[in-house]
């Protein structure tokens, strides 16, 4: 089954993608860089530490990890088959 958002045109989301990024609230300090660097908005502060709000639209672009400066978000894309696909490859 596929999920398609109007603000993202040529965007298709595949059920089955799994847990593929979780925060470590230990080394999390609530900086807020993974909410500010990511489009679908999936990250919210709560209790000044970082938590994933929702990951329905998320692109898998790997931005709030790589600007994780205390290490505590981990990211592994899912699997083959499932997750974001775009028209531009």
């Amino acid at each position: 089954m596929t999920r398609t958002f109007e603000e993202f045109p040529g965007v298709e989301w595949v059920e089955g993608t799994g847990d593929f990024i979780k925060v470590d609230d230990k080394k999390c300090d609530g900086c807020a860089c993974c909410m500010k660097v990511c489009l679908a908005g999936c990250y919210e502060i709560e209790k000044k530490k970082a938590r994933i709000k929702s990951l329905e639209k998320c692109m898998e672009c790997a931005a709030c990890w790589y600007v994780c400066e205390k290490g505590a978000i981990d990211f592994s894309w899912p699997k083959g088959g499932t997750g974001y696909r775009s028209d531009w490859g």
